[in-house]
C-alpha cells in the first residue's frame, strides 16, 4: 500500500494550491482547465511525495507539473484546431521563460479575478473559496446553507462565466479593484471564519486558512493603507485569531470565551489590532468590519469575564445590526441583550429569528445558552441536544453534548 502526507505535508499542499493556480493562470488564462491541471499536480504530489520525499522547492515541483499537464491540454486542443504547430511554440516559449518561483502575490491576483464584476456576488464568493480558500464544495455549501449539489453548479457557472469573459490574469485598475473589493473583503472574511471555527469535521480550527486569510488581508492593507474597512478587517481577524491557543485544550475540545484562560490569549497580536482600529476609527468612517473589530476589542481588553463591558458590546451589535440587516447579527445581540438585561430579554430577540434561522445549530445553542442562564434546565437539555445534531462540527457536537450531559 502506498504511503500517504502526513499532516504538515497536507496543510503544505494546500497553502501552496492556490499559488500555484495563480502562476498558471498567468501564464495560460483558462481557468477551469488550470483548475483541473493543478489537482492533478497535487493528486501527483499526494502519491509521489512520501515515497520520494517532499522536494526543495515543492511549489516549484506543483508548477512544474501543472504547467506540463497544461502544455498537453494546450496541445490536444490545438490539434483538433489544426494550429498546433505555430501557437505551441509560444505556449513552450512561455513556460521556459516563466520562473517557477515568480511572484508569490498571484494569489492576490486570483482573489481580485475571482471578484470579477460579471458573476454575481455569491458566485464570486463561491468561486473564491474554492479557489484561493481551498475549501471544499461542500463546506462552501454550509458557508451558504445550500445543498452541496447547488453549491456545485454554482461554482462551475461561475467558472465559465470567467472563462468568457476574457478577463485578464493582472492586478485589476484603481477603477475595477474598487467594484470588486467588497466581494473580495467578504471571501477574506469567510475564509478566516471557516478557518477559525470549522464547519464540519473532527477539528475545531483549521489555522491554514485562518492565516492565509491573514496574510491575504494584509496584502489588500498594503494595496490600500487609507481603506478604513480593511484594516477594519485586518484589526477584527487579528484580535479575534489572538484568542486561538485557548479555544481549545490539549484533546482539541471546545472551551468557550467565558472560561478561556486569557494569559494564554496573543498580546501582541491584541496590541497589533488594537492599534489598527484606532487608526481607523480616527478617520470618522465606520463600516461593519471596523464595529466587529471593535466589539472582539471589548472583549479581548477584558483582564477578567467578568471585566467584559457588555452594554458597550451591546450598543456597538446595535449599531452593526442597523448596518448589516444580518440574522447572526441579530443572534450575537440577543446574548448581549441577555448578558446586559436578563436571559428573558435575549429569549424575546430570539423568537424573530424562528424563520431566518430555523434549523441552525446556532440558533439552538445560543437558545440552550439562554435558558440555561434563567433556570429551564430541560428546555436548556433539549436545545443543546437540538444543537448537537445540527451541527457538522464534532469538537462543537462534543461539547453541546456534554453541556446537557452536565445540566442533566
Amino acid at each position: 500500500m502506498a504511503a500517504s502526507l502526513d499532516t504538515s505535508g497536507e496543510n503544505l499542499l494546500r497553502e501552496l494550491a492556490p499559488q500555484v493556480l495563480g502562476a498558471i493562470m498567468r501564464r495560460f488564462g483558462d481557468f477551469s482547465a488550470a483548475e483541473d491541471a493543478v489537482q492533478e499536480a497535487l493528486i501527483a504530489a499526494a502519491m509521489q511525495w512520501p515515497e520520494e520525499g517532499v522536494p526543495e522547492n515543492p511549489r516549484g515541483w506543483l508548477i512544474h507539473v501543472a504547467a506540463r499537464r497544461m502544455t498537453d491540454h494546450v496541445r490536444a486542443e490545438l490539434a483538433r484546431r489544426r494550429r498546433e504547430a505555430v501557437v505551441m511554440t509560444q505556449i513552450e516559449d512561455r513556460v521556459e521563460a516563466a520562473d517557477v518561483d515568480a511572484d508569490q502575490e498571484d494569489t492576490l491576483i486570483l482573489l481580485f479575478m475571482c471578484c470579477h464584476p460579471a458573476l454575481t456576488r455569491a458566485s464570486a464568493i463561491a468561486l473564491t473559496l474554492r479557489a484561493v480558500g481551498g475549501l471544499t464544495t461542500l463546506e462552501i455549501a454550509n458557508a451558504f446553507l445550500v445543498p452541496e449539489a447547488t453549491m456545485a453548479q454554482r461554482i462551475s457557472r461561475a467558472k465559465q462565466r470567467i472563462k468568457t469573459s476574457g478577463v485578464p490574469f493582472r492586478m485589476p485598475t484603481d477603477t475595477d479593484r474598487e467594484e470588486r473589493l467588497e466581494a473580495v473583503l467578504h471571501v477574506l472574511y469567510l475564509i478566516f471564519s471557516e478557518g477559525y471555527t470549522s464547519s464540519g469535521g473532527p477539528d475545531l480550527q483549521r489555522t491554514d486558512l485562518s492565516n492565509e486569510a491573514i496574510r491575504l488581508t494584509r496584502a489588500v492593507h498594503h494595496l490600500l493603507p487609507n481603506d478604513e474597512e480593511v484594516a477594519g478587517l485586518l484589526a477584527l481577524m487579528l484580535l479575534t485569531d489572538a484568542r486561538r491557543a485557548a479555544r481549545s485544550d490539549p484533546d482539541g475540545e471546545l472551551i468557550p470565551l467565558a472560561e478561556q484562560d486569557r494569559t494564554q490569549w496573543d498580546a501582541r497580536a491584541i496590541e497589533e489590532g488594537v492599534a489598527i482600529l484606532s487608526a481607523t476609527l480616527s478617520r470618522g468612517a465606520v463600516g461593519p468590519y471596523q464595529v466587529q473589530a471593535a466589539i472582539q476589542a471589548v472583549h479581548d481588553e477584558a483582564a477578567r469575564v467578568e471585566d467584559t463591558d457588555w452594554p458597550q458590546i451591546l450598543g456597538l451589535y446595535g449599531l452593526l445590526e442597523r448596518m448589516s440587516n444580518n440574522p447572526m447579527v441579530t443572534l450575537n445581540l440577543a446574548i448581549a441583550k441577555a448578558m446586559v438585561n436578563g436571559p428573558a430579554a435575549g429569549l424575546e430577540i430570539l423568537a424573530t429569528l424562528e424563520k431566518q434561522l430555523a434549523g441552525h445549530h446556532r440558533l439552538h445553542a445560543v437558545r440552550a445558552h439562554l435558558l440555561e442562564m434563567n433556570g429551564d434546565c430541560d428546555g436548556a437539555i433539549n436545545e443543546y441536544r437540538a444543537a448537537a445534531n445540527r451541527t457538522t462540527s464534532i469538537p462543537e457536537q462534543r461539547y453541546l453534548l456534554m453541556r446537557a450531559a452536565r445540566l442533566t
